[in-house]
């Protein structure tokens, strides 16, 4: 049985820094594509960041973009985002995601498991 476990989210300040985990059970990461998603609150589910299975190509949505960085560990099976320089449209519940395709990874549709989901809100 496949689950993904988040970690990490909660308050900080407008231009604090925050990371958020996600490890992967039943399955290896290096394996998946990866992908982190957000939905604020009244708004659809959007894109934040992927990285590609096996050679790991990452891609950003613009609004995150040289703010947020997406990583993985495959020692510990494990899946990172690391945001900086957080605004209070950031905002939101973060979603880990994964899927064995290799298309279409800014489409929530394109996942096969997801997280939970975590809590991030940035005050200003």
């Amino acid at each position: 049985q496949v689950q993904l476990v988040q970690s990490g989210g909660g308050l900080v300040q407008a231009g604090d820094s925050l990371s958020l985990s996600c490890v992967a059970i039943g399955l290896t990461v290096s394996s998946y594509a990866m992908g982190w998603f957000r939905q604020a609150t009244g708004k659809e589910r959007e894109f934040v960041a992927s990285i590609s299975r096996e050679r790991g190509n990452t891609r950003y949505a613009d609004s995150v973009n040289g703010r947020f960085t997406i990583s993985r560990d495959n020692a510990k099976n494990t899946v990172d985002l690391k945001m900086n320089s957080l605004k209070s449209e950031d905002t939101a519940v973060y979603y880990c995601a994964a899927t064995r395709g290799y298309s279409n990874l800014w489409s929530q549709f394109a996942y096969e498991f997801w997280g939970l989901g975590t809590q991030v809100t940035v005050s200003s």
